[in-house]
């Protein structure tokens, strides 16, 4: 059976133009930094972002891992929101690596506030662990890829560097945000002190991530990236990839977007089915409690009908586009929910 995939937008294979700069991509040794293609790519993050520097990782969570430590003192703590992906997703590397804990505040759509933040900021003392890092993800993969309005990213910023405090946000999603909001990746994290950016997520490039912030954090940074053991070597191939993906892949979200917005419309017709806000990006949660079934269970049906959905609780179901499923692959989702919630 041939599956049409929207487990997530991690599951794209690389284009030809990705397949045909990895074969002829100009290597060296990176842990050397005499890599070439690793040089240009993270020459290039580093303008896209107004920048100094950036890193290329693996990982996302490598990206995140490092950004957290750089920025913070075993014993502190680190404020996020309480579905943040360093919270939940990243096996409590703030704790294991970092050695720090998770200060995580509740908001309804994944957005803080920077009046949330403040009431939980711990000065030095005798009791609490104080607040060393503030932490902000956008798009927020788990409140449905929601996105920060410009301002509060601004004022988060203004208010943690006024009180001595930095901020890392989790980009893993960036490019999604900046083509929602019609801003760019350089103004949206202008005043973040470092962004930790996916170039395997939406922009489909086969593996790696960029942290990018000043040079004085990024060498900082590639001492851990060592440490995690992320020395690649001749990583030019991945690299040239990701050239690629950062290059000409941002400009053709816009299609994602509107899949997602299309599919979810669609769907919320069906009796049965709740999804649960109007997408700004392309990341879909729905309930289907209403069906009588769990979601793990709603989520093995659609595998028998050919669609790859994931549960991500006993009652949500997630989708995401991307650009390897197009409109008909939405069209053949849409009949699979539709004849499942009926059934």
């Amino acid at each position: 059976m041939k599956f049409v995939d929207f487990r997530s937008d991690t599951v794209t294979r690389p284009t030809a133009a990705m397949r045909r700069a990895m074969a002829e991509a100009e290597v060296g040794d990176d842990v050397y930094g005499e890599d070439p293609t690793v040089n240009r790519l993270e020459e290039r993050a580093a303008v896209v972002f107004g920048k100094e520097a950036a890193l290329f990782v693996p990982t996302g969570t490598m990206g995140n891992t490092i950004g957290l430590k750089i920025h913070t003192e075993h014993g502190q703590e680190i404020v996020c929101e309480a579905r943040a992906h360093i919270l939940n997703y990243e096996l409590s590397m703030a704790a294991w690596f970092a050695g720090c804990l998770v200060r995580p505040i509740e908001s309804p759509m994944g957005i803080l506030e920077w009046s949330q933040i403040r009431e939980q900021i711990r000065p030095v003392g005798p009791h609490a662990a104080p607040t060393g890092l503030i932490e902000i993800e956008n798009t927020h993969n788990m409140a449905g890829g929601t996105c920060y309005p410009q301002n509060t990213i601004d004022e988060i910023c203004a208010g943690a560097h006024a009180m001595g405090l930095p901020v890392h946000m989790d980009g893993a999603r960036i490019f999604n945000a900046a083509h929602a909001t019609g801003s760019t990746v350089a103004r949206i994290t202008r005043d973040v002190d470092t962004v930790m950016f996916c170039l395997s997520k939406a922009l489909g490039a086969p593996a790696g991530s960029m942290l990018v912030g000043s040079r004085r954090l990024i060498d900082k940074g590639r001492l851990y990236r060592k440490r995690l053991g992320g020395g690649m070597r001749q990583a030019g191939v991945l690299a040239a990839a990701g050239l690629i993906a950062l290059e000409q892949m941002p400009a053709r979200l816009g299609e994602d977007h509107e899949n997602a917005k299309w599919l979810a419309s669609e769907m919320a017709t069906i009796k049965g089915i709740a999804v649960e806000s109007e997408p700004q990006t392309n990341i879909v949660f729905f309930d289907v409690t209403a069906t009588g079934l769990t979601a793990p269970e709603f989520s093995e049906r659609l595998q028998e009908r050919g669609v790859l959905m994931n549960a991500n609780n006993a009652r949500r179901v997630r989708f995401l586009t991307h650009y390897d499923v197009d409109r008909a692959a939405c069209v053949t989702a849409l009949a699979a929910v539709r004849d499942t919630a009926q059934r």
